[in-house]
Order: C-alpha cells, then structure tokens, then sequence
C-alpha cells in the first residue's frame, strides 16, 4: 500500500500527467504538447508501455495514454520523462467521460490494447468495443479517424466484429493472427507489452483490427 500511495503521489507531480483535466478539452495540443501534430489517444494503456512505444515510434505525433488507475500509469510517465519524449502524456479518466476532456474532431486515433474482455453478459456495456463507446469515439475523432484494436481474446474480436457489421462500419484491416501474418504493418507486430507477450508464449494469437467511421454515421439500435 506503501508503494501504491508513493506512486499515487509522485505521478501528480510528473509534468506530463494530468487527472481528469476538463480544462485541457480543445487545447491539448496547443497547452499541452506546443505544437499542431496529430493526437493519438491509447486507452486503458495500463503502465503505458505501449504508448511511449508508439511514441518513439511515430516522434511526429502526440500520444495520450489514458487510464482510471495512476500508479499503473506511472511506470510509463516516468520512463517518458527521463526519455524526456516531449510528446507523450498520461491521463487519469474514466472512458466514460471521454467526451468532456477530448473536444469533437480532436482526435486523429484511438488505440485499444488488450481492454478487459467482460465475458459476461451483463457486463457488456462495459466492453470498450460496445456501441456506446463507439458513440463517444466517433465525436472526437477527426473525420477519416482511425481505431486500432489488439487483442487476445476470441471472444471479444468476434462480439466486436459482430458490432462494427451491425453498426455498418467496413474494417480497414483484420489480422486473426498478428505475428503470422505477411500483411499488418510492422510496428503492431514489433510493439509487445508484458502481457502480450505473456499471451503470445502461452500460445494464444494476437488478433487486430482497425476501422474507420463512415461518412454520417450514425449508432444503429
């Protein structure tokens, strides 16, 4: 708890850290990262491994990673500051407000990495893939947008195809296997959290896809 507490305390000190920062809605990249270049938002980016990857991936666009629980987002906080990677930050925020801190047409990408899968039922408004954080996501994106969404879970690639056909959205890209394949770009084969790569020796397949939001979307009850 000790530690915990630590982590609570020094990630609200970290510059590139901000909790639930309603203010920052529409001025992110002019307060937060100084400059006009793409934003990409990972969301439930745990100890933001993969969003300082992305970061040094791509130095030509700004990364968010956001998540509910500091202490995970701490790990990566810190390692981007003593990188000093100017554009990567961290976000404490439950993904249900996603919508009062990113304003409509702010957002060039979503990541989903590996959310909580919520096999049952009665949790499935909880699935980040579910047609009510579809809705959320298609406000604060740009028009032509992309989602990206990585997974082990068969169930939750399957439930999320079966979404994306009944709201009417065509995939840019669907891989069931990851590291077989000859076609997905290179860095979502080489950029592995812990997890992933725990998923990937315990033998199961890393699975991704990627959509865009047609033009007058509109969510389908």
């Amino acid at each position: 708890m000790k530690d915990k507490l630590r982590k609570f305390a020094e990630y609200k000190l970290l510059p590139n850290c901000f909790e639930f920062p309603f203010h920052l809605k529409s001025n992110w990249k002019q307060s937060v990262f100084e400059n006009t270049h793409p934003m990409v938002l990972e969301l439930g980016c745990g100890k933001g491994e993969y969003t300082v990857a992305l970061s040094g991936a791509f130095p030509e666009k700004n990364f968010v990673g956001i998540d509910v629980k500091s202490n995970r987002m701490w790990k990566g906080a810190k390692f981007a500051t003593e990188m000093a990677r100017k554009n990567v930050a961290f976000c404490r925020l439950i993904i249900e407000k996603i919508e009062e801190v990113f304003a409509d047409n702010e957002v060039d990408e979503i990541w989903i990495t590996f959310p909580d899968p919520f096999p049952k039922d009665r949790h499935e408004k909880y699935r980040l893939t579910g047609k009510q954080f579809l809705k959320r996501y298609h406000h604060i994106l740009k028009p032509g947008g992309v989602v990206h969404f990585k997974t082990d879970d068969d169930k939750l690639f399957d439930y999320t195809l079966e979404v994306l056909a009944q709201q009417q959205i065509q995939l840019s890209s669907i891989e069931r296997n990851v590291y077989e394949s000859n076609s997905v770009d290179q860095y979502v084969k080489d950029i592995r959290t812990h997890y992933e790569k725990l998923f990937a020796a315990q033998g199961r397949t890393i699975k991704y896809l990627s959509f865009q939001f047609p033009d007058n979307f509109k969510i389908v009850d």
